[in-house]
């Protein structure tokens, strides 16, 4: 059995030009989510959901549920099991990661930084926050930042920071 299973999710509106940027494929992100598992030592089966999405659906999601009111590079939406609710999927559901593809490439671009290197950040560092880790504290910050590190080092990426 395969200790991962995405939904993944290709929502971009029809005005985004995708043969212009890069967009990871379902394959490419399940690499780089396979190495966030590996780091963080996850021997259950999981799954999650990985939604590319335009500037309107983050920016909505992000006043949501952030009260951000702006399109943002990545969100995590952890799943909380509700209490007595006993699992029977083969998969443990970690939660949904929405990834904007305008925000991702116009960092990359600003950032001077290779495009598929700054999506595999992005889904490392949503993969962290549905396990919980946060850099809202300076602690919690280096922490999350040096397991990123650590992560994106075992794909041949270089330091994001």
């Amino acid at each position: 059995m395969k200790r991962l299973e995405i939904d993944y999710q290709l929502a971009l509106s029809p005005e985004f030009e995708v043969t212009e940027v890069f967009v990871p494929s379902e394959a490419q992100c399940l690499l780089w989510l396979e190495a966030a598992l590996d780091k963080l030592k996850e021997k259950k089966p999981v799954s999650l959901t990985v939604r590319l999405v335009g500037l309107d659906e983050i920016q909505q999601l992000n006043r949501d549920y952030r009260q951000k009111d702006y399109a943002t590079n990545v969100l995590s939406f952890p799943f909380e099991k509700p209490p007595g609710v006993v699992e029977d999927e083969p998969f443990d559901y970690l939660g949904d990661l929405i990834i904007c593809a305008d925000v991702v490439e116009k960092e990359a671009v600003e950032q001077k930084k290779d495009s598929a290197h700054h999506w595999a950040h992005m889904l490392v560092h949503g993969c962290l926050h549905l396990y919980g880790f946060d850099h809202i504290e300076d602690a919690e910050a280096d922490e999350m930042e040096s397991l990123e590190v650590d992560i994106l080092h075992t794909l041949d990426i270089t330091s994001p920071y």
